[in-house]
């Protein structure tokens, strides 16, 4: 079994890859988001560059990690408040809000409560019993989060968890960088997939959709999220994305669905959502209320 630290560590391999085709691109390797990092680039300055995207990727993950006791985001978890706000967090929010709002409440970045308690009874050997789910259910629900660019206050008890975006958003930001020193077809992979522009050689970059079928990234991003992918349970039935309305796993409707969005992080929060619709129907409606969105594969467990 996996726990939600290691699922991270092992999904969140940044690798870009910005080719050009009559020369042999330069290795390098770091440390990012919990997991080994690999920069290829073909470009004069390339050892500077990679060396700017993981410092990059390091400062953001002072911003949104959960893991890392003093960054921001666990430092409104432990006080309920945190006062001038990075406008990384405040961003990430509020895209976090908007497909909140879009699905309905069932992506939803308050249900860290809910994984903690689920978490620990997997340490345990079992399952959360149904008074402390609802107990926990009591400290979830995003009308008690309040943000603006003075403060981000939290209802006492809760907490919030990125994992549902954060990897997304950081690989926008990161294609933000990439693109401000004038590199372009590139694709970057932070556990999801930013593309700048497409291959070199002409066309989207291929990339395999779980667990089958083939999508030609350009100028897009990619998500994909799969129910069971993860599991709190070594029988492999209790999947690590959370119903917020019932505080239970969600039921295995999906094997796997995959968005493309403008953004990562878009592709990454409606990717999550998506798992939790009743229907195609349902996913096709919400990715409708957000422009370029695109459902790529739905496959039903």
């Amino acid at each position: 079994m996996l726990t939600r630290r290691r699922l991270i560590a092992i999904s969140a391999v940044a690798v870009l890859v910005p080719l050009r085709a009559q020369a042999t691109p330069r290795l390098w390797t770091g440390q990012a988001l919990g997991a080994r990092a690999s920069i290829r680039l073909d470009h004069p300055d390339g050892a500077a560059i990679a060396a700017r995207v993981l410092a990059e990727i390091d400062r953001l993950e002072n911003v949104l990690s959960l893991y890392r006791p003093e960054s921001a985001l666990s430092r409104l978890n432990r006080h309920g408040r945190l006062d001038a706000p990075p406008f990384e967090l405040l961003d990430c929010l509020a895209v976090a809000g908007a497909v909140h709002h879009a699905s309905g409440g069932r992506f939803d970045p308050t249900v860290q409560p809910l994984w903690a308690l689920w978490a620990e009874a997997a340490a345990k050997g079992g399952r959360p019993a149904a008074t402390a789910r609802q107990n926990a259910l009591h400290r979830t629900g995003w009308d008690g989060l309040r943000m603006d660019s003075t403060a981000i206050t939290l209802r006492p008890g809760m907490a919030l968890t990125l994992n549902g975006i954060g990897q997304g958003y950081v690989a926008d930001r990161v294609a933000a960088l990439l693109a401000a020193e004038g590199l372009d077809d590139i694709l970057i992979d932070t556990g999801e997939l930013r593309a700048i522009g497409g291959q070199p050689g002409g066309g989207g970059w291929p990339v395999q959709l779980a667990p089958q079928g083939q999508v030609a990234l350009h100028q897009r991003a990619l998500a994909t999220s799969a129910p069971r992918g993860t599991t709190f349970d070594a029988a492999g039935l209790d999947g690590h994305v959370l119903d917020p309305h019932s505080g239970l796993p969600c039921p295995a409707r999906w094997q796997a669905v995959s968005v493309s969005a403008p953004t990562a992080a878009l592709a990454d929060a409606l990717s999550t959502a998506a798992c939790l619709m009743p229907d195609r129907a349902a996913i096709l409606d919400l990715l409708g209320r957000f422009n370029g969105a695109r459902l790529e594969a739905a496959t039903p467990a």
